[in-house]
């Protein structure tokens, strides 16, 4: 391995700086699909919340200040499902839990996996371009080897073995391109996977809210409710008083 760098003669110095056209678009393209990958899994960092320390944090904040306080609390938050999926359920719960379903599947498929599959094209187009033009790059190189043999005179030993070892240099731009295809993919298939685990978590969270909801009552209801069960009986005394007193 250390050959290959031993010397300015080496295969792979003479691919980097006599073969520029070929080895230096690819490196950019090894360098561009590495920075897309870090990129993406940032994002992917941005996007998760603790759903076992925010959902008491929520339903304590839904309980003792209402649905606006909620709404605003989970706006605040960092994660796409308090700070998209929540606020658009919270602000759609007064029509009732089927408009809530319609509009958080409405946000999950329109807003939420959209920017979870955002840099994914671009990351496998990278791949999948990569080794095209490492292809593209050895048969280009065995096609000039290829012609350079057909003009060596007959017995010329030097001139064989000088084409051999560029044969060998031309399988440095399909290796290249291998290289840099080989990660991209794998990264693209594992973010795939993490985007489907997500959309079930999403989709769990959402029948959570669902239920929150169902149960939820409004701060204040529970003291009015026992005033009005307490003004009932009061007004029902009264009126049997005025019964008697007309009788």
């Amino acid at each position: 391995m250390s050959s290959l760098f031993a010397a300015d003669h080496s295969p792979l110095y003479r691919f980097m700086f006599h073969e520029w056209y070929f080895s230096w678009p690819m490196l950019l393209m090894s360098l561009t699909g590495l920075a897309l990958v870090i990129w993406r899994l940032l994002l992917n960092f941005s996007a998760r919340t603790n759903m076992d320390e925010f959902l008491p944090a929520f339903q304590e904040v839904l309980t003792r200040q209402g649905i606006e306080a909620a709404t605003e609390f989970c706006k605040a938050q960092d994660g796409m499902i308090p700070r998209k999926l929540y606020v658009a359920g919270l602000e759609s719960s007064r029509q009732g839990t089927a408009a809530m379903r319609r509009t958080m599947a409405n946000v999950i498929e329109l807003e939420i996996l959209p920017d979870l599959h955002f840099l994914l094209a671009p990351i496998l187009a990278i791949a999948k371009i990569a080794t095209m033009v490492g292809l593209f790059g050895t048969v280009v190189s065995m096609i000039n080897t290829f012609t350079e043999l057909s003009q060596q005179k007959a017995g010329d030993v030097k001139g064989v073995s000088s084409q051999a070892q560029a044969i060998g240099l031309a399988l440095f731009a399909t290796a290249m391109g291998l290289m840099t295809a080989i990660p991209l993919v794998f990264s693209h298939v594992l973010f795939k996977d993490w985007i489907a685990r997500f959309e079930i978590k999403m989709k769990a969270a959402a029948l959570k809210l669902i239920g929150v909801m169902q149960n939820y009552k409004p701060p204040g209801s529970g003291a009015s409710s026992r005033k009005d069960e307490r003004e009932v009986p009061a007004a029902g005394t009264a009126v049997s008083r005025e019964i008697r007193s007309k009788g």
